[in-house]
């Protein structure tokens, strides 16, 4: 029974880790269809060679820095537990890669191809696997630090603040060190509309997240015994919570509408198997309006050219879901309990402040020695002609 066990764990997570990369996916379609026609392959590209990138970071060094663990051993070493450890891999693999793939939205239309695969190199490999060795794995005594202070540990899931909020403050970074689009913002204080290229394909890049975020909560479980079907409802509430709160907040705008969702299911990674599913409810709905609000804010009053808007989305929702757990997870509240708010709102600090000042230390190095952004009529053509030497559609080069 034991090996069956093993075997079934090594299933269960597998199939985890396959769903989660489908979500590289969503990431992939979500930004061909907000970015102008121009940068569509550029956004397919990306997303697939920083997993690429990601996966050599993480296997040689990031993974050692969180868990203390490698790989350099003999294959019979390796598969030793059905291969379990590997599959593991595969799985928080999923989880770091994630930290690119949200930046990448957030740099879109005028970042240098070759400097941003070295800063995936460098977060992937350095400063994710850092606090998510503090969150998951007991590094540098802080959460027995948390415990004996405030009674109990931070607790993030799933990873609403390790990955999500650290992955949108990194992204801040990055686009305050890049700048804004050239012609977004006029000298004259007004602001160039630049619409989404695809609406179908921006909703279709939201429904594989959508779908592929069910195995990004539930199976965070890891093992098999673990699994918890309250998880799965308050990622649904959530959800839901998210896409009317969004519906309502931004008037009907399909933008919106579809990010909603994501916002919400952001928002509930970090108490999933905690909240009673009306406090996921209302978690989702406070992220969903967050979202809508803090957007338009960024984009049209603090002039801040974060094209997916993955600062709102990730960095603030994320935010408020390590925050939003210590809430509605507590047992005044229908939570199960175990939770600490003071926990919550320092382990959020915590990470916002490794990620953001690890951000400011990658772009502004790659800025200073190699150069981070395309120069004017590179970007002016866009970056698939710049970059990839063909465009996403055949009538430009059939117009002869």
């Amino acid at each position: 029974m034991e090996n069956f066990k093993t075997s079934a764990d090594v299933l269960f997570i597998l199939l985890g880790a396959i769903m989660i990369l489908a979500m590289h996916a969503g990431f992939a379609f979500l930004e061909l269809g907000t970015v102008r026609r121009k940068n569509q392959i550029n956004a397919l590209v990306k997303i697939l060679c920083d997993f690429s990138a990601s996966t050599l970071a993480y296997f040689f060094i990031g993974y050692s820095i969180a868990y203390g663990v490698n790989f350099l051993a003999g294959a019979e070493t390796l598969v030793q537990k059905s291969g379990y450890d590997m599959v593991k891999f595969f799985f928080l693999l999923t989880f770091a890669a994630a930290i690119p793939a949200i930046v990448s939205g957030g740099i879109a239309e005028r970042a240098r191809f070759g400097p941003q695969l070295a800063a995936t190199v460098l977060l992937v490999g350095f400063v994710y696997p850092f606090f998510e060795g503090i969150a998951w794995n007991q590094a540098f005594g802080i959460q027995a630090w948390f415990k004996s202070s405030f009674g109990e540990e931070f607790h993030d899931f799933a990873g609403s603040v390790v990955v999500h909020a650290v992955g949108g403050w990194i992204g801040l970074a990055a686009v305050l060190m890049l700048g804004a689009r050239r012609g977004r913002y006029n000298k004259d204080g007004g602001i160039s509309a630049h619409p989404p290229s695809s609406i179908p394909f921006l909703a279709l890049g939201a429904w594989i997240l959508i779908v592929g975020w069910f195995g990004f909560n539930v199976m965070s479980a890891q093992t098999i015994d673990k699994i918890s079907g309250l998880v799965a409802m308050n990622s649904l509430m959530a959800m839901v919570g998210g896409t009317l709160a969004a519906l309502v907040a931004g008037k009907n705008d399909p933008g919106f509408v579809h990010n909603g969702p994501l916002a919400g299911l952001v928002a509930v990674c970090a108490g999933s198997d905690l909240m009673h599913p009306i406090g996921a409810l209302i978690t989702g709905g406070v992220a969903g309006g967050l979202f809508v609000v803090m957007f338009t804010l960024t984009q049209n009053r603090w002039k801040i050219d974060d094209v997916l808007g993955v600062w709102p989305l990730h960095g603030l929702c994320g935010a408020w879901g390590g925050i939003a757990a210590g809430i509605f997870g507590a047992k005044a509240l229908g939570g199960l309990g175990g939770i600490s708010f003071m926990s919550q709102l320092a382990g959020t600090a915590l990470g916002i402040a490794i990620a953001f000042g690890g951000g400011l230390i990658v772009y502004g190095a790659l800025k200073a020695f190699v150069g981070i952004r395309l120069d004017a009529e590179d970007e002016f053509n866009g970056t698939d002609l710049t970059i990839h030497k063909i465009s996403a559609s055949a009538e430009r080069e059939t117009l002869w």
